[in-house]
């Protein structure tokens, strides 16, 4: 039986709060589960509780989870069938209550590990009330969860919120070496057909605004083969602080916008941005536009390996010329090995109203580092054309 290295992680940490979360298929409760099973038989008398915010049968808890874990493992002899559930004879209990019972869950005493799964459905109130009651010196809250809303309590509380004692890691499906072949074709269909869907089910991204989303209804993800005749076009995009630095390649085919090759890296020196930018294919023998905001930045990669790198032209109004441009594509293709690409046509919104909840015209500066970079790429483009539609007239000779 093999161990989830971020669930090992967790374990070694000592911080109070260990936080799982991600998309579905992770292994994120199996993972828990074997670490409290372990955890009870190397230390005797210990209480654990098992809570979940409705609990009103054995059934609907983690103890089959725990029972398959133990069973895996070949320790079923040290473990006992209780009238509460599962104790090891060694004196450790398992205990599994719901936070719908409030009082049957402060009457508790030396609870040394509490176990909150699906935590994204605990209330701010059941918070309140099940943190204080775990109080034994040492004591610690295991928490897993699929993120669903930003609002979320454990979300904002444990993940949004830099904390001193919590130690949170995102596991996905990549990190469970167990994920079955069933959940991988839901997961790739998913991934083709409903991006937003995929990102929140499977990456265990909250979930997107999708009133506010600047390019919904516009983009898909998925393998294609590049043709070999295409005229490619290449942006980049500088970072500054933690913002990202990005390098994008796509071209235009049937009325189409095709996205085909990313780079992209944070907190990249500008020494390893040339080696950073390889990574995209014939990047050195292709024009480049750049954010003309670091034109040091240019001057450096012209004198390294990117002698065809320009300036963006930019001025008033450019950013949302760009993005209606992209938008007036037939749709955008976006290759599935451009994963941040990807996330951020997801994820790129129009800012809210905050009076209202509607959203507005006006653009976030967030999620937007390829989508900057891809602005920069068709800059002459639209400079020359003007239009989706006259590049489609080109296109056809006419």
């Amino acid at each position: 039986m093999k161990p989830i290295p971020k669930i090992v992680q967790l374990k070694r940490s000592n911080k109070r709060y260990k936080i799982a979360y991600g998309g579905r298929g992770s292994g994120k409760s199996y993972g828990i589960a074997d670490v409290l099973a372990l955890t009870a038989l190397a230390e005797p008398g210990t209480r654990i509780l098992c809570t979940r915010d409705i609990q009103n049968t054995l059934s609907e808890s983690a103890l089959a989870i725990l029972k398959r874990v133990i069973k895996e493992r070949g320790t079923g002899g040290y473990f006992k069938d209780t009238k509460h559930g599962l104790a090891c004879k060694n004196g450790t209990d398992f205990i599994f209550r719901g936070l719908q019972n409030p009082d049957r869950i402060k009457s508790l005493e030396g609870v040394k590990y509490c176990w909150v799964e699906e935590a994204q459905r605990v209330t701010q109130d059941a918070w309140d009330m099940l943190i204080p009651t775990i109080r034994e010196p040492g004591s610690e809250f295991w928490i897993n969860f699929n993120p669903d809303q930003e609002t979320d309590p454990v979300y904002k509380n444990f993940v949004q919120t830099a904390r001193d004692d919590v130690e949170a890691v995102k596991i996905d499906w990549r990190d469970n070496p167990y994920f079955p072949d069933v959940l991988r074709h839901e997961m790739e269909w998913d991934k083709a057909h409903d991006y937003d869907k995929y990102l929140w089910i499977w990456e265990g991204h909250t979930r997107t605004v999708s009133d506010r989303q600047v390019f919904k209804g516009k983009f898909r993800v998925g393998a294609f083969t590049t043709p070999d005749d295409v005229t490619f076009y290449y942006g980049a995009d500088w970072g500054f602080s933690r913002d990202p630095t990005a390098l994008v390649r796509c071209f235009i085919r049937n009325n189409i916008l095709w996205v085909d090759y990313e780079a992209y890296g944070i907190g990249v020196d500008i020494d390893d941005t040339p080696a950073l930018f390889d990574a995209v294919p014939d990047a050195r023998d292709w024009m480049i536009t750049a954010d003309s905001a670091r034109p040091e930045t240019i001057s450096y990669m012209r004198q390294h390996g990117y002698p065809k790198m320009r300036g963006a032209d930019k001025g008033k109004g450019s950013v949302e010329d760009g993005i209606e441009f992209i938008k007036s594509f037939e749709g955008v293709v976006i290759h599935d090995r451009c994963k941040h690409t990807a996330d951020e046509f997801a994820l790129y919104s129009y800012k809210e109203n905050r009076l209202t909840g509607e959203p507005t015209p006006k653009l976030e500066d967030e999620h937007n580092h390829c989508i900057d970079a891809i602005r920069y790429a068709l800059e002459q483009v639209m400079r020359r054309h003007g239009s989706v539609a006259s590049i489609a007239a080109a296109d056809l000779g006419l």
